[in-house]
């Protein structure tokens, strides 16, 4: 299998039919009409949901950047590889709940960028947030359609949200998967989108209402699965 790395320095498909192949018609971004057949859904936990996804394929990571990545890359691997020769998905959808300072708690947003927030490695003269030695800060995928529109900033790391520092003014959600959801899809060559549902807003009593608002957002979630259900 070539890297991606090597893929897009040849500037055309090398015809083999690689797993991270970046000139598939179907993979060139936005440009694929969906449905839910050809759609992964990825959430973090099941609460997030309760069982109310029925019909879709969904996948459950567990908490974190790790768990994410792995989780993810593993079902990409398996669909490229092995199940029934179906191939990989044209979009991987996140849906889970996030905080944010300025949206209202119980609201369903879209986020289209992507960045580390955990990510620190300024001593090195690094932007806080840039992986070292990589010229992408942001994943972005704000050229993909959504029945929403909103196109915020998803900042994700392995910690709970509960104040924020000023080097975290630019971003507007905050999470613990959606980056390295967002960057798995894209080294593989998938469009993504994540929606969140707003259950705090991330203050002193974050955790109180992440808990009493983590499982009301599927609903909404499920009124923009409609718009690809009905392509």
């Amino acid at each position: 299998m070539l890297s991606r790395k090597f893929l897009i320095e040849q500037k055309e498909c090398c015809g083999n039919g690689c797993f991270m192949c970046p000139y598939e018609p179907k993979h060139i971004r936005g440009s694929v009409k969906v449905n839910r057949k050809n759609i992964l859904i990825v959430c973090a936990l099941e609460q997030e949901v309760n069982g109310k996804l029925d019909g879709w394929n969904v996948i459950y990571t567990g908490v974190g950047k790790v768990n994410a990545t792995y989780e993810l890359s593993a079902e990409l691997f398996l669909s490229a590889m092995l199940k029934d020769k179906r191939g990989l998905p044209d979009l991987v959808i996140n849906f889970g709940t996030a905080g944010s300072r300025n949206i209202p708690i119980n609201t369903l947003v879209d986020c289209t960028q992507f960045i580390q927030r955990d990510m620190d490695a300024t001593g090195l003269g690094f932007i806080k947030g840039q992986t070292p030695f990589e010229d992408e800060l942001i994943v972005d995928f704000s050229n993909i359609n959504n029945p929403i529109g909103n196109g915020y900033v998803c900042g994700s790391g392995d910690s709970f949200v509960e104040n924020i520092d000023n080097e975290m003014e630019h971003i507007d959600i905050f999470d613990m998967e959606a980056y390295a959801l967002a960057k798995t899809s894209w080294k593989a060559g998938v469009d993504f989108v994540s929606y969140k549902y707003i259950t705090d807003n991330v203050n002193d009593s974050s955790a109180d209402d992440w808990e009493k608002n983590c499982g009301k957002g599927i609903e909404e979630f499920k009124k923009v699965l409609e718009h690809y259900d009905n392509n």
